[in-house]
């Protein structure tokens, strides 16, 4: 129990030092729920590359298939994991910019999705597949299934 109470003093003190612009940070950072297959490496890639684009993240390490369906993602437009941000899905190797994007002009829709893995895409784009980049299209999932393309990766 003392050790306890030294630790809690210890953290509190430090408090007064930590300066406005960090806890500003921190508060500001979008929280991205993702659930994804725990032996997948490209979904974690995908994760690391929200982490460095200024997005705290929260890993499930299974039920993607049920988020999919619960945020109103259609299985055509699957992939390895379904992220949670703002209230939109994000289905897929979605860019960190797109993710952006769509919280700054918060349009009307379920949200973002890129089916399949295309190779370049953000976490399919590791030293394992060299220069290569398939094209792809971000999708705005919208809410009776339909999409449109967001954005184009050529």
């Amino acid at each position: 129990m003392h050790r306890r109470n030294m630790l809690l003093a210890m953290g509190c003190a430090a408090l007064p030092f930590a300066t406005p612009a960090a806890t500003t940070a921190q508060a500001a950072a979008p929280m991205v729920e993702i659930w994804k297959d725990q032996n997948c490496g490209c979904c974690q890639d995908w994760v690391k590359h929200l982490n460095r684009n200024g997005f705290a993240t929260r890993v499930h390490d299974e039920g993607n298939t049920a988020a999919r369906k619960r945020l109103g993602v259609p299985a055509k437009l699957g992939s390895c994991h379904t992220g949670l941000v703002g209230g939109y899905a994000i289905e897929g190797h979605v860019p960190a910019r797109e993710v952006q994007r769509l919280l700054k002009e918060k349009p009307k829709a379920v949200g973002l999705a890129v089916p399949g893995m295309p190779v370049g895409s953000p976490g399919m784009d590791g030293p394992a597949y060299g220069d290569q980049r398939d094209p792809y299209d971000v999708l705005l999932v919208l809410a009776d299934g339909s999409t449109r393309v967001y954005q184009s990766y050529r």
